[in-house]
This record gives structure tokens, sequence and C-alpha cells, in this order.
């Protein structure tokens, strides 16, 4: 009695990366209620920066309040708004945008569509851009709700570009070539590639080269490109963040068919740490593209006191900069710690320079080198060690034995807790190898003297029957 899209299992839920939620949210960690609980390390909440945010709140009564000059403006906030959003937001967005990238670039509010987080706006751009049956490409590992985002209700495939950790997972030509033909031979028609720049889940920022070798690929293809930037605010060391804006403007490519087939996403759910107001943005030079979205954004608006009170924030300019330069401050130590942590279990991860999580490389620790080893032992530690980690596997990474571990979204003492149990594990696992190692060496050299015993036995039945 319901639709195929109702009853398909096409969204994506079954991934382990929405497991791990699942079981966690069954046992959930709690200091004092359930201290053996499951950790959540699979969220990518940025709750380091609140009390900045709390502070503002505090000195700027008037914009919680819904007020301006003092009078209430509520009434006026409540009734119906026009799908383009409120000018002074939209304004005061497209600065933000810009402060982040070091005012390098510059963002023109008519190109920019609001929606409802970053999740809608990679969906209405999948809806503006490619037909069903179409494909986009996605360089290795990547987010697993792409999955859902791109293809649920779209219908558009994702074809891998195939990163590997020879190289920290960089973009190569031969990978972006690769993947063009292996998209051709499926018969699939390729409209596009999708980055995310800063890279979720690696936590790196993209190079300027890796940004040059996609424009000059768009541009022999003919093709588009969505440059995902919403943790551009997260870079918290060098080499700085690029945007994709940054490039074609270096390349005098404003004004040309290249400079219309690239878009931006952008959300304040990373870098102001609000995913919950559902704050999401598409910037593009196209004007049918913007057209086209901003009719589709009706479905997922953004609430008109949602976007007052935040267009307030967000033209503090003394309060945004302070903001930002704190937030990465407090991300790096965060980071730091969890670094220094999991080096001291024996434990390394791909160097990274922002986001809120790290790319663990935990293949020393798989029984095998195979994918299912690395659902074993993702199963050992979201069961036993109680973490919930994302595998590498649900993030489509090729290569078994890397996870991403998030960090921004708990205290300090909830992550030095949850490093406590990730060493007791890795001791655990050693110890259990060493008696294994033991037990081997003793039978081998069981077998050894067995094997002499019977030897010497044999010599002197020999030597007996020769006499």
């Amino acid at each position: 009695m319901l639709s195929r899209k109702a009853t398909f299992n096409s969204h994506g839920q079954d991934s382990e990366y929405f497991l791990g939620w699942e079981e966690y949210e069954k046992n959930a960690y709690h200091e004092v209620d359930n201290p053996s609980g499951i950790i959540q390390m699979g969220l990518a909440e940025n709750q380091l920066s609140f009390d900045l945010l709390e502070s503002w709140l505090a000195q700027n009564p008037d914009a919680a309040g819904f007020k301006r000059d003092g009078e209430s403006i509520f009434r006026e906030l409540a009734l119906f708004q026009d799908y383009h959003g409120l000018p002074a937001f939209k304004k005061a967005l497209v600065e933000f945008m810009s402060e982040i990238r070091g005012n390098k670039v510059s963002f023109d509010q008519n190109k920019l569509v609001l929606t409802a987080g970053a999740t809608s706006a990679n969906e209405t751009l999948m809806f503006c851009l490619a037909n069903s049956g179409e494909a986009f490409l996605l360089p290795t590992p990547y987010y697993p709700g792409f999955d859902r985002d791109l293809k649920w209700r779209t219908g558009v495939e994702i074809v891998p570009i195939q990163c590997s950790s020879s190289n920290g997972f960089q973009i190569t030509e031969s990978a972006l070539e690769e993947a063009y033909q292996q998209a051709q031979k499926r018969n699939l028609k390729v409209k596009g590639v999708l980055i995310t720049n800063p890279s979720n889940p690696l936590g790196t920022t993209t190079s300027r080269d890796e940004l040059n070798l996609l424009v000059n690929f768009i541009t022999a293809k003919g093709i588009h490109l969505i440059s995902d930037e919403i943790y551009s605010g997260t870079v918290f060391d060098s080499p700085g963040f690029v945007s994709i804006m940054e490039v074609l403007m270096d390349r005098n490519y404003m004004n040309t068919e290249v400079w219309k087939r690239v878009h931006i996403v952008y959300s304040l759910s990373k870098d102001l740490g609000l995913p919950g107001f559902r704050v999401g943005a598409i910037y593009s030079n196209d004007v049918a593209v913007v057209s086209a979205a901003t009719k589709m954004s009706s479905f997922g608006l953004v609430s008109s006191q949602t976007q007052y009170l935040l267009s307030v924030m967000l033209s503090d300019k003394k309060f945004t900069k302070n903001y930002v330069s704190e937030n990465q401050k407090r991300l790096k130590q965060r980071h730091q710690m969890l670094i220094s942590g999991l080096q001291n279990a024996g434990i390394d991860c791909l160097k990274s320079n922002a986001g809120l999580f790290c790319w663990v490389d935990m293949r020393h620790l798989l029984s095998s080198n195979t994918f299912e080893a690395e659902m074993e032992l993702w199963k050992k530690i979201l069961y036993d060690v109680r973490l919930n980690i994302s595998p590498g596997s649900s993030c489509h990474c090729t290569e078994p034995g890397w996870f991403r571990v998030c960090f921004a979204n708990m205290s300090e003492d909830t992550l030095n807790l949850a490093l406590q149990r990730i060493k007791a594990f890795v001791d655990s696992l050693s110890t259990t190898n060493n008696n294994q190692s033991r037990h081997q060496s003793n039978k081998n050299q069981r077998r050894k003297s067995f094997t002499k015993w019977v030897f010497r036995l044999s010599f002197r039945d020999r030597e007996a029957s020769e006499r």
C-alpha cells in the first residue's frame, strides 16, 4: 500500500555508521547515571565553545528576545516570510563566510540560497544538477551520510574516486580518470564531482594543487564541481584553508562557463556548533541554479526567528573575530589531546589540521587485512570497550583498519576516560597476543623435544638391529 520510496531500503540507515548510534542510544554514557555506558565518538559536533555563544546571548538579550531597539518584533517574525530569506541575515552570513576565508574572497548575498542545514543543501544541488540515474564522483573515504543525502530521494548514483593512504588519501589525476571511466562502463552519465573541504572524515584541508587538478578535470569533462565547505572555520593548523572560489579567482575564471559550474555548500552546524538551528546555504554563480534552488528551499526553510537572532550575532564583528580565533585554538588543543592519548596506546592517526575528528589507523590491531576483521574489531570497541567510533568501511575506505574518531562533542574528562578505555583494550590485546605467542613457543618446543626423542629412539633401534 506504500510507495517504492517508502518501502525500498536505500536510505543507508543500515550502515555501521548509523548502527553505532543506535547502540549508543541504548546504553549512553553518563558520568553519574551510567558511567560504564557507551561514549559517543561517532558524532561530529562542536561543543567546545558554547560558553562564548552563551556569553554573547547574555550580553545581547534583545536579539534572543526578538527585539529591535528595545521594541518587540515578535509579530513581524511570526508571520509568513518569503523563501528568499531575511536580507540582513544573508548579508551577515556571506560576510562571515568571507571572514573565515581571510577575506581573500567575497560573496554576493544574491547568489546565496538558504536551506535547512547542509543535508538539504547537498540534496537540493543534486536535484538541480543531475537527473535520476546520473552520477557524481566522490573521493574516498567520504562522509557516510552522503549515501542518504545525495542518493535516496534524488536517484543520483555515487561513483567513488579511490584514494589511498600511500599519499595521505589525496586526490590524483589517475584516480579521477579511473572513476570517470568506471562510471562510463556502468553506463552512467557523470554530472560532476563533490568534495568536502576540509575533508570529512580525514580532517585535512584540500591542497591548492588538488583544487587546481579538480578545476582542470571539470573543465575538460564539461561537468560540475560541488565544494562542501562546512568545516572551513575549523582549520586550526597549517596549511591554511583554500576555498575553491579563491582558486577560481586566482585563475581569472570569473564569468566563464566553469565559474557557473562550481558551487559551494556551507552551514553553521560545525563552525558555530549549531546543528540544531538547521542553517545551511548554497552559493552558486549560476543564476538558473540559484533560482531553482530557491524555489526548492520552500521544502526546508530556516525559521525567521533563527535568521534574526543569527543576523544580529554574525553582524557583531568583534564577537565573530574572537569566536573564530578562540574556537580554533580550543579545537587544536583538543585534537592534540586525542593524538597524544592514542599515541600512548600505540595508535597513530593521519596527520590532520581541521575538523572535529581524526582519521585513526588501527590496521595493526586487525586479526587479518580484511573488512571482516575490521568489523570484528569495531564490534569489540563498540560492545566491549564501549566506544562508538565509525569504521572506515562505512566511509567507503578501500583499506581496512581505518576509523573516524570525534573529539569535540564531549567534555575533557569524558575524552580522558575514552582514551583510558582504548589503552586498556590495546594492552589487553598485547597481553593476549604475548600469551598466545608463549603458548605457541611452548608447543613448538615440545614438538622439537618429541622429534628429538623419536629420533634418538629410532637411532638406538637401528644400532641394535645393526649389531
